[in-house]
């Protein structure tokens, strides 16, 4: 069993003035991927760096397959690890960087070179074993770090951005790549990175972290949907998540929303906010868009009806098309909000549109903690 036991990790940088971590807890299970994911400053490589043994902690304590491995340095960890360089020996052929890992553990000739001609073959890199790196594109000079970094059978996988150096269309290439190597090679695997679509594709669970802490954690579209508080809403998505101020009343036993002088249905719970301004998060996605207040939403499908609320007017102030939608930016009451309505839909800037917005979709945040509002 080679689970991850992260245990109130407190990392301070030198001076005491800021906490990389603080007070950070986590649990990576046995063949899980956890990806970290956050803004530049949040934590997630110091932390990512402590497990490693790379950082030495404040305080807190790290357990490695049931073994306490706070103070253990890395080679003592029994970890793997890919970082954002590709770090290969430019003087030693792709065989040879495969397998340096395991020579240096004086695995046997015969063993090392089975392990090395099985990682070659679920990383596709058979045909290459006797280049050098100068001789391999980028994509395939990762994939040898990772070819390294798993022969060695560890249990435990960390990598440190390590699609980051790669142009968009190969990371996106690789990406899944990666995820099919891990999920049959089933490595516990702890994740770092910054790009929140990277964070949302690989991993069984996204950790969003800010300011040294894990603001949620969960599976991704439970994070994406659910969002714990304004924060993981406006850093998951692209575009992410729209946030406007509404006034709480209750109308016919329920409540409605006020925006400004324009009404929107609201869940009958939030009626016990009744007078309360609230800040209303809703995805692009989630938002019905028609040019006439009486048609039916953009695209033909079925119309929201009184049910969802409104429909309410806003203008349109950019268009984008996009191939698979085309993104608006309108601006509701003096409020400004991506919708995304479906390939080929015809409006110009300066357009009245009338947004239809569904009320199971619809998140709410209290307006001085931006924590989620519960049912």
């Amino acid at each position: 069993m080679a689970d991850i036991v992260i245990s109130e990790l407190v990392k301070t940088y030198p001076g005491g003035q800021v906490r990389a971590t603080d007070d950070v807890s986590l649990t990576v299970a046995d063949g899980e991927f956890v990806v970290l994911v956050g803004p530049s400053g949040c934590g997630k490589t110091t932390l990512l760096r402590m497990v490693a043994g790379l950082e030495t902690p404040d305080n807190g304590s790290i357990a490695i397959a049931g073994r306490d491995v706070t103070d253990l340095p890395p080679r003592q960890r029994n970890i793997s690890m890919v970082f954002q360089s590709y770090a290969i020996f430019p003087h030693m052929r792709v065989r040879h960087n495969i397998g340096f890992g395991l020579r240096m553990r004086k695995v046997p000739a015969a063993q090392v070179n089975e392990r090395v001609r099985r990682a070659a073959e679920v990383l596709e890199l058979t045909d290459y074993l006797d280049r050098y790196p100068a001789q391999l594109s980028g994509g395939q000079r990762q994939r040898v770090a990772v070819a390294r970094a798993i022969v060695v059978d560890t249990g435990v996988l960390l990598m440190d951005e390590p699609l980051s150096n790669l142009d968009a269309l190969l990371r996106l290439q690789f990406r899944a790549e990666l995820k099919k190597i891990v999920r049959q090679i089933g490595t516990t695997t702890l994740y770092v990175t910054h790009d929140q679509a990277e964070a949302m594709s690989l991993g069984d669970r996204v950790a969003v972290m800010r300011g040294g802490r894990i603001a949620q954690i969960g599976p991704p579209l439970e994070v994406y949907d659910r969002p714990s508080e304004r924060f993981v809403g406006g850093f998951l998505g692209s575009p992410p998540m729209n946030f406007f101020p509404a006034v709480v009343r209750r109308a016919d036993g329920g409540a409605r929303l006020w925006v400004g002088d324009q009404v929107l249905a609201a869940p009958a719970h939030l009626a016990t906010y009744d007078g309360r301004e609230v800040t209303v998060g809703l995805r692009a996605e989630n938002i019905d868009v028609a040019t006439a207040a009486g048609d039916g939403p953009a695209g033909g499908g079925p119309a929201s009806g009184g049910s969802a609320g409104g429909p309410v007017r806003a203008t349109v102030e950019v268009v984008e098309p996009t191939g698979a939608s085309v993104l608006l930016t309108v601006r509701l009451e003096g409020h400004e909000l991506k919708v995304q309505a479906p390939p080929g839909y015809q409006v110009e800037p300066d357009s009245p549109v009338w947004l239809r917005c569904r009320p199971e979709s619809l998140r709410f945040y209290d307006a001085e903690t931006a924590l989620a509002l519960v049912s």
